[in-house]
């Protein structure tokens, strides 16, 4: 008897002993991008979630390593939304990025997984990854160039009268479906400057365009040999598209550029994906103009991949002097507007791996930039919206949401935007389907709605860092795997609400070295849902929250926060908040300040993030956006220089 106790004794604790261990799989590298690597590694086992993979990078031929952050344990995070029929799992894994890199560099990454339990396989990865460079047309191609029609002065040759002509070499059958010439890779085609619109009920259009004004573009460049489609130099080059609904078609081309255009008057000015059917890889659009339209830059397409949409400007069709949101009807206290026209969705919305959205500046949009909302992600990684990077956007007036990464799955990196003006939401997360996510540097400014980051439907692997939010976070849809540090939050004085929400569906949070201003005359200002050890709160009770008056009463019951700070508007150089009675009210990024002065109780009180916050000065990290001493963000365009780009 004593022989079969110790026996089942030793089997029950072998049989944890492999449940805990830890089995490792494939290591995936994902699409590199300009400033950042994503990697996955899925496992097996380890079901009390001990293992952790730590990881050091280097360039090549440098002989020091450095830390990057450690990848994130991932996998049993339910992520759900009943209304749409969603119900997803995370499987089990690590993802994680090596943030802030330099373009075009090759990088030496090495991760080391261990689990005090035990782990079987290949612990050890050491990999080689370039991170890209910024999409170039290819010197040695053909040049082609297109005049207006009415243009009459000299020409270079070989010359054309439409982008269409010279890029098919389309005779006039059926207006332009005739391809005998067609561009090749390397080819670039130069507009000349001037007005290309299209006589939609002329069957000899001149620009060569069918009757619903759609060019189609379907060629295929290479990496190496883009085609090119650019201003020639000689003043502005503005593609008109006179209300028609989809002005470039693009969905079937690989490795284009656009270059300094403007495309104006329609629809959907570049449509690059349709799901479950076709998608564009490679596009580049940087250094154009988007006005008077409904829809920026989209692809709904799974295949889509390594978009670079940098330095543009985007300027939908919706109010400009009032900010109204889109549920007006169903919410008592949305003011006189009611709900805006939709007469402008997104400026930029993508899915797919490895694209990035940099420098553009964006107003007048239901939302500003966005992920699809996909639904279950596929399984192949090159077909899920992974390693996407979104930063140092300039974005003003949404009658929604700033940012949404609501389809993305791992590794999206939303990083220094500024935000003014958005109705419903500032940074959204509805869902990620296990993250990580990471929201680095960015302001928030004017959410009525006291949404500063819109985690809902579940999301998992949410990393909030360093953010500067004039505003609240009133969230309460729980999520998994969540995370703050170094951020500012500060509330207007709304009444009846309090500065901090925080959600947590599972065991795996925290939350510390954050600054906080409560709003006057509230009795409850924190708000704290945090399971315990094997609890999951998905669908949590109103037993289940606690709330606090104070930051000290928070700290004790909860265990987070230990270095928290409370903070006033006083610690900015120059900043008051928006006016909490005037919902639809219009600021501008020129006029507010988000800098700390050198006496603030935040600067020095961060802690250290590897590759996040590496260059602070002082004796420690500033909290929020903007370090003490630290040059000046750029935020939009490159080459706006500053300019007011809204007004």
């Amino acid at each position: 008897m004593i022989y079969q106790n110790v026996l089942c004794v030793f089997l029950a604790a072998l049989a944890t002993d492999v449940e805990n261990g830890t089995q490792v799989g494939k290591f995936v590298v994902e699409h590199p991008t300009l400033l950042n690597l994503g990697f996955e590694w899925q496992i097996q086992g380890d079901a009390n979630r001990n293992a952790t993979v730590v990881v050091q990078f280097r360039k090549m031929n440098d002989p020091e390593w450095r830390q990057a952050l450690p990848l994130v344990r991932i996998g049993g995070e339910r992520v759900y939304r009943e209304r749409e029929n969603l119900d997803y799992t995370v499987p089990e894994g690590f993802a994680g990025s090596i943030l802030n890199l330099q373009p075009g560099t090759e990088y030496e990454c090495r991760f080391e997984l261990t689990d005090p339990d035990g782990a079987q396989g290949n612990t050890t990865q050491t990999v080689r990854v370039k991170t890209r460079s910024e999409p170039q047309s290819f010197k040695d191609g053909l040049t082609r160039h297109v005049y207006p029609v009415d243009y009459e002065g000299p020409r270079e040759e070989p010359s054309f009268t439409s982008l269409m002509q010279a890029y098919y070499g389309a005779g006039l059958g059926d207006w332009n479906v005739v391809w005998e010439r067609k561009v090749q890779p390397g080819d670039t085609i130069l507009m000349h400057a001037g007005l290309y619109q299209s006589d939609r009920s002329n069957y000899v259009d001149p620009q060569m365009t069918p009757f619903d004004g759609t060019m189609s573009l379907t060629l295929q460049g290479t990496p190496e040999k883009p085609i090119t489609i650019r201003s020639a130099g000689d003043g502005e080059v503005i593609f008109d598209g006179a209300g028609n609904h989809r002005l470039f078609d693009v969905m079937a081309s690989k490795y284009h550029i656009f270059d300094g255009l403007t495309i104006r008057d329609t629809d959907v000015a570049i449509f690059a994906g349709q799901k479950e059917v076709l998608g564009a890889v490679g596009l580049t659009v940087k250094n154009c103009r988007f006005e008077d339209i409904g829809f920026g830059i989209w692809t709904e397409y799974a295949g889509s991949s390594d978009f670079y949409i940098a330095d543009n400007l985007f300027l939908g069709r919706d109010d400009r002097f009032r900010l109204i949101g889109w549920t007006g009807p169903l919410w008592a206290s949305a003011g006189p507007y009611g709900s805006h026209l939709l007469t402008s969705y997104y400026a930029i919305k993508v899915y797919g791996p490895g694209h990035v959205i940099a420098h553009n500046a964006i107003a007048y949009f239901h939302d500003g930039i966005g992920i699809s909302t996909y639904g279950t992600p596929p399984e192949d990684p090159e077909q899920r919206a992974s390693s996407i990077d979104i930063y140092h956007n300039d974005l003003h007036m949404f009658n929604d949401d700033f940012v949404e990464t609501d389809g993305g799955v791992h590794n999206i990196r939303v990083m220094h935007n500024r935000g003014i003006n958005a109705a419903h939401g500032g940074y959204t997360a509805q869902p990620i389907f296990g993250g990580p996510v990471y929201f680095i540097g960015n302001l928030l400014y004017h959410v009525p709605s006291g949404v500063a980051f819109k985690f809902s439907a579940k999301p998992a692997g949410l990393f909030v860092y360093h953010n500067t939010i004039i505003g609240e976070q009133t969230i309460r849809d729980p999520s998994s795997n969540m995370h703050f540090r170094n951020n500012l939050f500060l509330g207007r004085d709304t009444p009846d609400r309090g500065i901090m929400t925080w959600a947590n569906a599972t065991e795996e949070f925290s939350s510390d070295y954050n600054g906080f201003r409560p709003n006057k005359g509230v009795a409850a200002q924190y708000h704290w849902l945090g399971p315990k050890a094997g609890q999951r709160f998905y669908e949590p009770e109103p037993k289940d929250w606690q709330s606090f008056a104070t930051l000290a009463e928070f700290r004790a019951e909860t265990m987070q926060e230990t270095h928290g700070i409370e903070v006033d508007f006083h610690d900015f150089q120059d900043l008051t908040p928006p006016d909490p009675s005037q919902r639809h009210a219009v600021y501008h990024a020129m006029d507010l300040n988000f800098r700390l002065k050198p006496s603030s109780k935040a600067v020095d009180a961060g802690v250290v993030i590897p590759t996040v916050n590496d260059n602070f000065t002082g004796r420690a990290p500033d909290l929020g956006a903007l370090e003490i001493d630290a040059p000046a963000p750029k935020y939009g365009p490159r080459w706006l220089k500053g300019q007011p780009f809204y007004r």
